[in-house]
């Protein structure tokens, strides 16, 4: 042995290429928010510069969320998403446009400026209101785009919009303005829902439904004033009295009574009852109102639902000598509840309304903005209800009257599903006011055909909202409140007559650019200037501008106008809308219908086209039990504890041996926005999300292990230059089979990116992470990348595998962790840089067909399950003390002849594999005399693909261990710290290496000193 490996002996380490990389096993704080930057902002810039305008683009128009409170975990879900299809589609090459908006106007950011500054319930006026409500906005805007970019979510943040901005208020009553030029736009007095909580009108995208809500009901009789000849003729029923029995859960709503509906289909009885008198109702409404009576009724007579339309009855809260009420059809009418008659208040009841209007019946509402009862409710008698709230003491005084009248048959309470105002959380009625409304049911069918071209994802969002659409009619627009874009309509001061046609809309437009829109509210009432020429008459009482102001749908509903429309309608559209399934009926219906609406006004005749080609919903967070998250549950999970870790319990920390137990500080898994952003990924988003300590955890654990293979991986290619990649043929099995398992990862991936089914890309990556890299591929490899010669074939094949993983990693990886794959570009070497292009700027490719090799991956099956034989029995040798390291191994295998996949892998590469020293095959049932002969041995069995079995054997290695790669494969008759031949091969190239570079650098200090 020479004097060098006399020297290296007592290190054989230094002789080792032991993995070195500057990666480190977990990212400081500090380092944050320089990753962030360049893996955000700056990769925004640079693509939004360098990818022409005219090449391929991809625009996510964003839902714009409300600036009225803090984010919760529902909108990182809705960020993330995003997010992340925006990072897919930049790695498909094209040039992506993602400009943040936010939704400002409104009744929830108006009550809450209010409670900020304590003034709710004062008559601050419209313009103070208005100040505080945009400051509210201005100030959430500011805070929910800091959260939003602390989550890693690229976009055009310098140019971000606001329902509230003035080019945008302007670009909308350019739409309000088309919609009144095709009549789209009409007010009328009838029923809407009504809120007495926030005192406004409600869309049906602002209500929730409870279905815990209880009722106080009641069935109630209404003396007939006329019946038909039949029942006047019949000597059984006529003579006394005779009552139609009406079933209702909103007793409140009888003072607004103005008919009683029956069915044409059903057959009606008249009962007797010996408390209540001679009844009318249902034939098969009998058994159910005998229940509530507790009697037993007796029929009388049967007569037909037709033949009771030329009844009439008393009204109970109107004037004595009132005029009586007709019993008319409807066909909303069932037996399926009650008592088969149904009392119609056209001011409080949709139908009802509808109905009634049929028949020339008009509406009334005697209730106020605040629910409570008008004079009106009850004119003989205006202090029984008036003032008092129908919901509570008004219903309460209405079932009392009837009591004392002698018509409550019953009372009851019934729980029932009712709307209820999506912003308070209190119940909501049907009240008739004077309201704007758009006419929907003149387009809903250009609607429907519009989104046979839209891609909907889940599929189960077409016909959601479908059905949103096909069963609208009308929209009301119009809110009773200061904080939004003003219905720009005047009315006038002697008549009350509305006024709104083009000229008039067009003329305030023009004062809006001028002067401002807060100016309609503070303006001079009596300004001149709002009220257009033809319009203006001294000697006349004149024009008031309104205060109502548009459904903040109708707001968001127009931001696809934030398209420049400059090539025809097609200009409008977006690639992709994405937002809640609630949204299905609140956004995704108001952008379309009013996408609609200009399309319209615009002369289209046909192919109308959605404002969005992909529609993508997602679901609600829950919380690990599957709850809804709220404060009284104190269930809420903050997007700030999954990036700073404490949702999960502290780590703890190793102290170092004899130091004392100091009281510290818990530290975190602090794994940043990488770990939100990860949750999100490996969510199926198209169901409720699931979010918790428990799936925590595992998201946690997954990153780490995508942080330790980029550390194996940098530290395998400390020393590559990417110009040495071996060809593919030359590479060796275990690399082929790793490439053809990269290759299954990357095409599963990209299926999963162009489906959006980011789940099953997250958990592809971590089967791959754990099963095919960890498992076994690193652990096959350690031994060519630390002990193989530094330029040898077998190494640098390894290197050229691990590149090629790299490479693919840091590609499918970028869109979802992409602050983990700007950290890996960092400590990748300078000369892997110079060869590459950055991960989240390359183009992501397709793997090489190539390596798509099925031979090889079916013998992967096989030859894993003799591992796994292998693994098993080295685990028994461990607790009983005869092994230590696999390498203190040997492994013989018995396969059957057909399986050639051994025979040609070579035992070489079977040890590699095994992790073992060395690998004998044979067949048949033969044993080695080794094995027989050995200090221990074990015997295991392993089933292969085919179905036949192989038989596997570990013993005690024959030879000694090699100092070096610590495989025993030195004969036992050498010294004690002798090399396997393999390392005295690389140990005397290191030599000549040495001795070159020696001689080198003599030659080189000589010829410097004879120039000088």
């Amino acid at each position: 042995m020479s004097d060098l490996s006399r020297s290296l002996a007592r290190s054989w380490s230094s002789t080792l290429k032991l993995p070195k990389s500057t990666f480190p096993a977990r990212i400081a704080a500090a380092e944050q928010a320089k990753y962030l930057q360049r893996c955000t902002d700056d990769l925004y810039a640079w693509q939004r510069r360098q990818r022409p305008a005219d090449s391929a683009q991809f625009v996510l128009h964003d839902g714009p969320p409300y600036a009225n409170g803090d984010l919760h975990i529902g909108h990182a879900l809705n960020k993330i998403l995003k997010d992340i299809i925006c990072r897919v589609q930049l790695a498909k090459g094209k040039r992506v446009e993602y400009i943040p908006g936010w939704d400002c106007h409104g009744l929830p950011i108006e009550l809450k400026a209010l409670n900020s500054k304590n003034q709710v319930g004062k008559d601050l006026g419209p313009a103070n209101i208005r100040a505080i409500a945009r400051q509210l906005a201005e100030e959430t805007v500011v805070k929910q785009m800091k959260g939003f970019r602390e989550w890693g979510v690229m976009g055009d943040w310098e140019n971000y919009w606001k329902t509230m901005d003035k080019e945008f208020e302007m670009r909308q009553l350019e739409v309000f303005l088309e919609m009144v030029d095709k009549g789209l736009i009409y007010r009328r007095y009838k029923p809407v829902y009504w809120s007495p909580s926030t005192r406004t009108a409600l869309a049906e995208a602002e209500l929730e439904y409870r279905d815990d809500h209880v009722s106080h009901a009641a069935l109630v009789k209404f003396p007939l004033a006329t019946v038909p000849t039949e029942i006047r003729e019949h000597p059984l029923a006529s003579g006394d009295e005779i009552y139609a029995v009406i079933w209702t859960t909103t007793p409140w709503t009888l003072p607004a009574n103005a008919a009683i509906a029956v069915s044409k289909d059903l057959n009606y009885i008249i009962v007797q009852s010996e408390r209540h008198g001679k009844l009318l109702i249902a034939e098969s409404r009998r058994e159910y109102v005998e229940q509530l009576l507790e009697e037993s009724l007796k029929v009388l007579m049967s007569v037909a639902g037709t033949s009771l339309l030329s009844s009439t009855y008393r009204p109970l809260f109107k004037d004595t000598d009132g005029s009586c009420q007709p019993v008319i059809a409807a066909d909303f009418v069932t037996d399926e509840s009650g008592s088969g008659l149904v009392h119609c208040a056209p001011g409080h009841g949709m139908e009802d309304y509808e109905v009634c209007l049929e028949h020339g019946l008009s509406a009334s509402a005697p209730v106020d903005g605040e629910g409570r009862f008008t004079d009106a409710a009850m004119p003989s008698s205006p202090s029984m209800l008036s003032g008092k709230h129908v919901l509570n003491e008004g219903n309460k005084a209405v079932v009392k009257y009837l009591e004392e009248e002698g018509r409550l048959l019953h009372k009851h309470k019934y729980k029932h599903k009712y709307p209820y105002d999506w912003r308070s959380k209190l119940p909501v009625i049907i009240r008739a006011t004077e309201q704007w409304f758009a006419d929907v049911g003149d387009i809903r069918q250009q609607a429907v055909s519009a989104l046979l071209n839209v891609r909907f994802v889940p599929q189960s969002g077409k016909a959601r909202l479908e059905a949103f659409v096909k069963n609208r009619t009308e929209w009301c627009i119009s809110r009773q409140r200061a904080w939004g874009v003003p219905i720009p309509a005047l009315y006038h001061r002697g008549t009350g007559e509305a006024v709104l046609t083009r000229e008039s809309v067009t003329h305030i437009m023009d004062v809006i650019k001028q002067r401002g829109i807060d100016a309609w509210w503070t303006d001079n009432e009596h300004d001149i200037a709002w009220i257009p020429p033809s319009l203006r008459d001294p000697a006349g009482p004149g024009y008031a501008r309104g205060t109502d102001t548009m459904d903040v749908w109708f707001d968001s509903g127009t931001s696809w106008t934030q398209m420049k429309e400059n090539d025809g309608i097609e200009s409008t559209r977006s690639d992709m809308y994405l937002e809640g399934t609630d949204q299905h009926r609140g956004w995704f219906q108001s952008s379309l219908l009013t996408h609609i609406a200009h399309q319209l006004a615009k002369g289209s005749k046909g192919h109308f086209k959605a404002p969005f080609k992909t529609l993508v919903t997602h679901g609600f967070t829950l919380d690990h039990a599957g709850r809804k998250m709220s404060k009284s549950i104190g269930n809420i999970v903050h997007p700030h504890e999954i990036m700073n870790g404490t949702l999960l319990p502290p780590l703890k920390i190793k102290k170092a041996k004899g130091a004392k137990e100091k009281p510290t500080a818990p530290v975190y898994d602090a794994l940043g926005p990488d770990a939100l952003r990860l949750w999100v990924a490996g969510s199926d988003y198209t169901k409720d999300v699931v979010i918790g300590q428990p799936i925590l955890k595992a998201t946690n654990g997954s990153l780490h292990k995508y942080r330790v293979t980029f550390r194996l991986i940098l530290g395998a290619l400390q020393d590559f230059d990417p110009k040495n990649q071996i060809p593919y043929e030359s590479l060796r099995a275990t690399d082929k089979i790793a490439l053809s398992q990269l290759r299954s990862l990357v095409l599963a991936c990209q299926e999963a990116f162009s489906n959006l089914e980011f789940f099953k890309a997250v958990t592809a990556i971590n089967r791959w992470a754990n099963a095919d890299f960890s498992a076994f591929y690193i652990e096959s490899i350690k031994d060519r990348l630390y002990a193989d010669s530094t330029d040898g074939l077998s190494r640098r094949a390894a290197q050229t595998t691990i590149f090629h993983i790299y490479s693919h990693l840091q590609s499918i990886l970028g869109p979802l962790v992409p602050l983990l794959v700007e950290e890996s570009w960092e400590h990748t070497p300078d000369v892997i840089k110079s060869a590459v292009d950055h991960p989240l700027r390359r183009i992501m490719v397709p793997p090489d067909p190539k390596w798509g090799n099925l031979f090889l991956e079916k013998s992967y099956s096989a030859i894993a399950a003799a591992n796994a034989a292998v693994k098993m029995m080295q685990e028994t040798a461990r607790v009983k003390k005869q092994m230590g390291s696999s390498l203190q191994s040997y492994v013989h295998l018995n396969v059957p002849d057909s399986v050639s996949v051994f025979q040609e892998l070579g035992t070489a590469e079977l040890a590699d594999f095994f992790v073992v020293s060395s690998v004998t095959l044979g067949s048949g049932s033969e044993v080695p005399h080794e094995v027989e002969n050995a200090e221990w041995s074990y015997e295991g069995q392993f089933e292969l693909p085919s179905g036949e079995m192989g038989k596997a054997w570990i013993y005690t290695p024959v030879e000694g261990k090699c100092a070096r790669c610590w495989r025993y494969l030195v004969p036992e008759s050498m010294a004690e710290d002798a090399l396997c031949q393999r390392c005295e091969d690389v140990v005397h190239e290191l030599e000549l290496n040495s001795s070159e570079a020696s001689n080198t650098s003599e030659a080189s200090e000589a010829a410097s000193s004879f120039s000088r």
